[in-house]
């Protein structure tokens, strides 16, 4: 069975993630072919719009396939990991400048790339079981396939704390941070795809929308703001080893169990992302620190930690100071390796 499924029902384009062993994590063909599906669609005037779903209960799409990067990774190879997240980026973008309605059912894990596909279209549907997260710095990376973008455009310095934590939103707090648009209770979403299916029109979906269960984010908000105003990653830590608060100290060890290169990276690009015109400048700048990560960050050595050994204990060797340094490096233009979008 293809761990894709694409067809038309009706007036929709459908779109069904179908790895639900691997909780639907992406991998090269799947992205390959979800990306076709979308180029095809978006002339053809039998759809009106397109509908991302995904098999199982327990995830969307729990992220990428990064066992596989490990694996190449410590044979040396970095290219097979540079053209998958070239052509995830550009796929971010088509999603993002779709000119159809793409509606995301996100039930479960989403995360990472999982945010990528079911959070750039619009309108974003999740559900009570939805758990959705940017947990990249715990695994030497940051928040990318436009991550940045969307914690950027988080109410006050929401999108700070969610990036360098990587906390998991419920359906409520997802809506809040703009993750998500609507919530639909998950017993109605095969009634909503045939709704969807016959009108050709996103209109069905007012009449299955309900209020979401209530978030944490909005009365920790003013908490957050105070914490995360420190003009810098050092002074964000110091402010939270001086709260004395439960959740300060929380938060603290959530940002000293990744990696200090990925925490100075992610804080930097989020900020800089508030003021980014579009996706696309997202996605150019993120992938400048995915295109040096096998080889210039502590990236595999998070894999191992979280995926291959699972020991949960990463032995981080850029620290400190030289973390700083490394982000300046991480964070500047690639010249003629730059991420591409084709018609540029």
């Amino acid at each position: 069975m293809a761990e894709i499924e694409t067809r038309i029902e009706g007036r929709i384009g459908r779109i069904t993630l179908n790895r639900p062993q691997a909780l639907n994590a992406l991998d090269a063909p799947m992205c390959r072919a979800l990306d076709d599906a979308l180029v095809a669609w978006s002339g053809d005037p039998a759809v009106a719009l397109v509908v991302i779903d995904a098999a199982g209960e327990r995830a969307f799409c729990a992220g990428g396939d990064i066992a596989s990067v490990y694996r190449e990774g410590i044979a040396g190879a970095t290219a097979g990991a540079r053209a998958f997240w070239r052509e995830e980026y550009v796929m971010n973008a088509r999603l993002a400048e779709y000119p159809k309605p793409v509606v995301s059912l996100m039930q479960g894990y989403v995360m990472g790339g999982g945010v990528g596909i079911g959070c750039h279209g619009h309108p974003r549907v999740v559900g009570e079981t939805t758990k959705m997260a940017m947990p990249e710095c715990a695994i030497g990376l940051i928040p990318d396939v436009g991550g940045t973008y969307l914690l950027g455009r988080a109410p006050g310095l929401a999108g700070d704390y969610l990036g360098l934590t990587g906390t998991r939103m419920g359906p409520g707090d997802a809506i809040y941070a703009g993750f998500a648009d609507r919530f639909v209770p998950e017993a109605d979403w095969p009634a909503l795809i045939a709704a969807l299916a016959e009108a050709g029109s996103i209109a069905p979906l007012d009449s299955f929308a309900a209020p979401p269960p209530e978030g944490t984010l909005p009365a920790r908000q003013a908490e957050i703001d105070t914490l995360f105003a420190g003009a810098d990653l050092a002074a964000i830590l110091a402010a939270l080893r001086g709260a004395g608060t439960d959740f300060a100290a929380a938060t603290l060890g959530l940002i000293e169990a990744g990696s200090p290169l990925s925490a100075a990276c992610t804080l930097a690009m989020v900020r800089a992302q508030r003021a980014a015109p579009d996706l696309r400048r997202a996605l150019q700048a993120e992938y400048r620190y995915t295109h040096r990560a096998v080889e210039r960050s502590d990236l595999l050595e998070g894999i191992r930690a979280a995926v291959i050994d699972k020991d949960r204990s990463p032995r981080w060797q850029i620290t400190g100071a030289a973390a700083e340094a490394r982000a300046e490096e991480m964070r500047a233009p690639l010249g003629d390796e730059e991420l591409s979008f084709g018609e540029d």
